[in-house]
């Protein structure tokens, strides 16, 4: 009988009720003002619930010094009850199939949207649940010039080529651009926020492109993204001053009217309220167009993720999987969206944003709950050449052509796959 028992009690701890002793558990976030706030108030919240369970945050620095508390509590098995931390690349650094608790028979991770399980994945595994709003790249783009001009979102390439063409014969910037010193991050978007459409045409693409079985300077998908960078160049679709421009410069031509779109990952929403306030309604999203309309979707960047290390046991497990269950509840991204705006999407089915969202953040959440999005690049392979912004620059002002920057690029891959030590390069 006592056999018997055991997991049913498991079971039932697990589904909500009531647990058998008090427990305390410690949770590790960094020490940011948004981050740890969102873990505070989700404590908070269900230990209100759940008065036989306490749950301390832990804080920690971000940044290297953070990564590294993080690895070396793992390394000697004094990890806290649960830990934030990134999901993608990163993750896979910390060897979650031999440090972390496998999610992936939860019932919970039902309410978890697949394209964020393959960013916190590793084999059939699954470790992590998403804790905070994502964001995706695509194009911010003002609406009021879009309706000006009688203008449609375009869910083609072509679509966008022509509705550039008659943007600037309008007289308006099609697209801001910043490529200053200092700002060349931003040129990136165009190939980074192309994934979605890669992985579209190319299912396994990420797989492929780790173990060096991709060219990318010859493979028509991957080489898109590099393609549109020497379009936009070619057509004239910049600033005559892009070579200067900030992001900066470039939020102020998007809000102001002067550009009608600026590719871009949706973080700069946030910028844009703060400094053009009265302009932001007017500010909305697309995902960057592809081949395909009917296969049209947005690449995403996911956010961090709650996990629980296998150190973790006992009573304490059964707590941390509850609690787990609850941030991954629309109940928990209520309690979220009650402590920080949302700039971005949740990736928790059902979860509602507030009518007063801005619309760029609604246009996104559309993307996601119609299932067509999916992760960037950086998610699903820990290859990402440090020098692309360099080449996506060189490439948007006409000194070297797509392809040459592909080639570029390919050799930028190889040397930090030989630093990674990955097979196959």
């Amino acid at each position: 009988m006592r056999r018997l028992l055991i997991p049913l009690l498991a079971l039932f701890m697990v589904a909500g009720a009531a647990f058998a002793q008090k427990v305390t558990l410690t949770y590790l976030v960094d020490d940011t003002q948004t981050d740890s706030g969102i873990v505070q108030a989700l404590a908070a919240a269900y230990m209100k619930q759940h008065p036989d369970v306490t749950i301390n945050v832990d804080l920690r620095p971000g940044g290297t010094d953070g990564d590294n508390i993080v690895k070396t509590r793992l390394a000697t098995g004094e990890m806290d009850d649960l830990f934030w931390y990134n999901s993608g690349s990163l993750l896979q650094a910390l060897h979650p199939e031999q440090t972390l608790v496998d999610l992936s028979g939860q019932a919970f991770m039902n309410n978890v949207v697949d394209s964020f399980k393959q960013a916190v994945s590793q084999g059939s595994a699954v470790f992590g649940v998403p804790t905070q709003t994502g964001m995706a790249g695509g194009i911010l783009y003002n609406k009021a010039v879009f309706q000006k001009l009688g203008l449609q979102v375009p869910k083609t390439w072509d679509e966008f080529v022509a509705n550039n063409a008659k943007i600037k014969a309008a007289g308006i910037t099609p697209v801001a651009a910043s490529f200053a010193s200092g700002n060349t991050w931003t040129a990136q978007l165009f190939v980074l926020a192309d994934y979605y459409n890669v992985a579209q045409a190319e299912p396994g693409f990420a797989a492929s492109y780790t173990a060096n079985k991709i060219d990318i300077a010859t493979d028509p998908a991957a080489l898109a993204g590099f393609q549109h960078l020497q379009q936009g160049y070619d057509l004239g679709w910049w600033q005559k001053d892009a070579a200067t421009s900030t992001y900066n410069d470039a939020l102020k031509m998007l809000a102001t009217g002067q550009a009608a779109q600026y590719p871009m990952l949706t973080f700069a929403l946030s910028e844009i309220q703060k400094n053009f306030p009265d302009q932001v309604n007017d500010i909305g999203f697309f995902a960057q167009p592809g081949t395909d309309a009917a296969k049209n979707g947005a690449t995403m960047w996911m956010p961090a993720a709650t996990y629980i290390p296998k150190t973790t046991t006992g009573a304490k497990l059964q707590a941390a999987l509850d609690f787990v269950s609850f941030i991954a509840s629309s109940a928990g991204t209520d309690v979220i969206t009650n402590t920080v705006t949302p700039n971005g999407p949740y990736f928790i089915k059902g979860a509602t944003l507030p009518d007063n969202v801005l619309p760029a953040v609604k246009d996104i959440q559309a993307y996601i709950d119609s299932g067509a999005s999916y992760p960037a690049l950086e998610f699903l392979s820990p290859l990402k050449g440090p020098n692309l912004e360099q080449i996506c620059v060189a490439i948007a002002t006409g000194q070297m052509t797509a392809e040459q920057g592909a080639k570029n690029y390919e050799l930028d891959l190889q040397r930090q796959a030989q630093q990674l030590n990955l097979p196959g390069w």
